[in-house]
């Protein structure tokens, strides 16, 4: 007998309108996208009627770049439920330390420090506090259209329509454009604690910035005092073909925060990962001053640990390269093909956007990918863009396969829009 419980489909969103969200279960209704979670396996995704199957190039930002029910993960959950539990925050485990060395071994530089959470806008709050508490310092610049997660500080960098709801955001936090380090200069003053930024905004579209960018933040960082902050949530473990996506702009920050792909789709996990120096806050304030009661059990890490022993093996960041390269030819192709709707793919990696001429198109595409067969989402803060984030374990006859939805999708797209 089967420990999951499963229901009618129509009973499903009964309970889901009833109990968990009238709203979503409407605007899905609307859309004519009801689609529910079934049988998950690889990169595709079937309906729980098992009539409806999808190819998932949302993957949650990265949640599922193992793709979903890896062998090797769920073998290491397994593994791990036979003599581990959660643990307690408050003493010493031997799993964190594990973990928190091994990504001290893959962060650049002096960042050798981890203080684990369970998702990346709590990793994110961390990383502001700590900035905050080490610098003496309480103002914080961010990306205009970036996203860092809707919770305490993380929601004070969202945009205003997520942050208006709830009355008056926390002072001190400003916003500049992507890839302008003038205008964070104009901003930046003595009482600046931080920078923080995304290596690519998703939110945003992707946009690629100039190879020199990060290094001159990184130069103004050094000269102004404030702190270098990467969310890496989205980009890190291997999405952009190497294990950290700042790690193509040759810098070191001070901060990496990760989360999403470190899951593996499993076990919920974030890291505020920093450089040495950063370390001294907590040992001259207080090394109890932010827990997580549920933030690096100790049943989890052996997880995250098979998640990275998976994206740093000899061969597999090869292949994500690869695949990549398959995308970027083929999209030539599909230019030729679309003109009236494709204008390029920004592309780093598998971390990729989908441009189009005009704002109406992201989400057309989305709906269009979803009929033939594709799950994707437009980026909320650049509507032209339509993101395309395929399992890091995508073959290339499935990045054909992936092709080949796009292709008869951006078709349908053009009818719809009238292109």
């Amino acid at each position: 007998m089967s420990l999951v419980p499963h229901i009618p489909r129509d009973e499903i969103i009964s309970k889901f309108y009833d109990h968990v969200s009238s709203g979503k279960v409407d605007f899905y209704k609307e859309i004519d996208m009801v689609f529910i979670f079934g049988k998950r396996e690889g990169i595709y995704l079937w309906d729980v009627d098992g009539k409806k199957r999808l190819i998932n190039c949302h993957c949650n930002g990265g949640v599922y770049n193992m793709g979903h029910r890896n062998p090797r993960v769920i073998k290491a959950l397994s593994e791990s439920l036979k003599e581990l539990d959660i643990g307690n925050e408050h003493v010493l485990s031997e799993q964190k330390a594990i973990l928190a060395s091994r990504l001290a071994e893959l962060s650049p530089g002096d960042i050798n420090y981890a203080n684990f959470n369970t998702g990346g806008a709590e990793a994110i709050d961390l990383a502001i506090k700590l900035a905050r508490g080490y610098t003496k310092k309480h103002k914080v610049v961010s990306i205009d259209g970036g996203y860092h997660g809707l919770t305490g500080f993380s929601i004070a960098m969202a945009n205003e329509k997520w942050r208006a709801p709830f009355g008056p955001h926390a002072p001190g936090f400003s916003q500049v454009p992507f890839g302008d380090v003038e205008e964070i200069e104009k901003v930046a003053d003595g009482e600046t604690a931080a920078i923080v930024i995304e290596t690519i905004p998703a939110t945003l579209g992707m946009p690629i910035p100039d190879d020199d960018y990060y290094q001159q933040v990184r130069e103004l960082c050094d000269k102004t005092g404030m702190l270098m902050i990467i969310d890496e949530v989205q980009t890190g473990l291997g999405r952009t073909g190497k294990f950290w996506g700042i790690e193509h702009f040759d810098v070191v920050p001070d901060m990496i925060v990760t989360a999403k792909g470190l899951s593996g789709g499993i076990y919920p996990m974030s890291a505020t990962l920093y450089r040495d120096k950063l370390e001294k806050f907590f040992r001259e304030s207080d090394p109890f001053i932010h827990v997580s009661t549920y933030g690096g059990a100790d049943v989890g890490c052996p997880v995250v640990l098979e998640v990275i022993n998976i994206t740093t093996e000899p061969g597999f960041l090869e292949n994500v390269n690869k695949v990549a390269d398959i995308f970027k030819t083929e999209f030539e192709k599909l230019k030729v093909k679309h003109p009236e709707i494709l204008v390029r793919l920004r592309q780093i990696g598998l971390f990729m956007g989908i441009e189009m001429v005009n704002e109406h198109c992201g989400m057309v595409l989305a709906l269009t990918g979803y009929k033939n067969g594709l799950l994707a989402v437009p980026a909320y803060n650049d509507k032209r863009v339509c993101q395309l984030l395929p399992p890091l374990i995508t073959t290339e006859d499935q990045a054909h396969e992936i092709v080949e939805c796009v292709d008869k999708s951006l078709a349908d797209a053009k009818v719809m829009l009238g292109l």
